[in-house]
């Protein structure tokens, strides 16, 4: 039998799925995350997250993680795989690995190989594409400082800018100056301003009040509504970007979405609306998740390119 791996390293969890030849998934596991490995602490975090994932799907897949030779691997990660493929070279039986980052597999696994976009909206904002020749392109993904526009962290700062707008007299009144000083327990809009520059608020811990935007949409607030449709049309926007750079017009394409800020449905029935335009899209949420994509890619690096997936697990699906 030939083993492949696909592997998904994020900020919360790693996941690995073997498969075999004919693309049946054998084992699967879960270890815990793995994206900073600079520090020697770092390094060995690392290491015991891609054990505790590996050993798992070795003992699903009836063979010992001491004994198995993979015939390819492909792994993506979260914040990019420079660091991280010196280590793998060392510790990972396998004959060719393959290091990519995050969006690649997250791609691959949402159109289960086929050509295609997706759009991650998360803390930030990123639109992946590749097409039947195998080219690729994106839009985005420039970080909360130059871009991330739909993102959450975009969201949350966008809210924020409201409510001091409305602070100052010079905005519209919004309910979300309230919700947003109830959720942080600032005392007003500009003491939260300040403290969102403080180490006590990281991006993701921003990026979370995101939430109180659809919130306050949901419950019939017109600030809080066209926030989340600018969201969308940007979102909506990268989609087209990278539709224009990959495909012919009338070419068919699959287009997924993936990401915390496609739960609120004012903001995804919007983006659905506007990519919907070009009739020759294929819209919906992802087929598989990023560590099926992983294990689609060391197919893909091994020439197999019309393999059919079996026994995938339920979470992957």
């Amino acid at each position: 039998m030939t083993f492949f791996l696909g592997v998904d390293g994020g900020q919360s969890s790693t996941t690995a799925i073997i498969g075999d030849e004919t693309g049946r998934a054998l084992g699967y596991g879960r270890g815990g995350p793995c994206n900073h490995v600079e520090a020697s602490a770092g390094r060995a975090k690392f290491l015991a997250a891609m054990k505790g994932c590996l050993e798992p799907a070795c003992e699903q897949a009836a063979v010992s993680l001491n004994q198995i030779r993979f015939a390819r691997a492909c792994l993506g990660f979260s914040g990019g795989p420079a660091d991280k493929e010196a280590l793998l070279q060392q510790m990972l039986p396998a004959e060719h690995i393959h290091v990519t980052n995050d969006a690649v597999i997250a791609l691959s696994g949402a159109t289960a190989g086929e050509p295609g976009i997706i759009t991650i909206a998360g803390t930030g904002s990123i639109s992946l594409g590749r097409n039947a020749r195998g080219k690729t392109a994106r839009a985005g993904g420039w970080g909360y400082s130059f871009g991330d526009e739909g993102g959450g962290y975009d969201l949350a700062r966008q809210a924020l800018r409201a409510a001091l707008r409305m602070e100052e007299g010079w905005g519209a009144p919004t309910a979300l100056h309230g919700m947003l000083l109830e959720a942080s327990g600032a005392r007003n809009a500009n003491d939260l301003l300040h403290q969102f520059y403080t180490e006590a608020f990281p991006r993701p811990r921003i990026a979370s009040f995101s939430r109180l935007v659809d919130e306050a949409a949901m419950n019939g607030d017109a600030i809080a509504r066209e926030l989340l449709h600018n969201a969308a049309r940007q979102l909506a926007g990268y989609t087209a970007a990278v539709r224009g750079q990959l495909f012919a017009e009338a070419e068919p394409a699959v287009l997924a979405y993936v990401g915390g800020v496609f739960k609120s449905r004012v903001l995804l029935d919007r983006f659905v609306e506007l990519v919907s335009i070009e009739e020759a899209n294929r819209v919906g949420p992802p087929l598989h998740g990023p560590a099926v994509g992983a294990l689609l890619e060391a197919y893909r690096y091994a020439g197999l390119t019309s393999i059919r997936l079996s026994n995938v697990p339920e979470f992957e699906k």
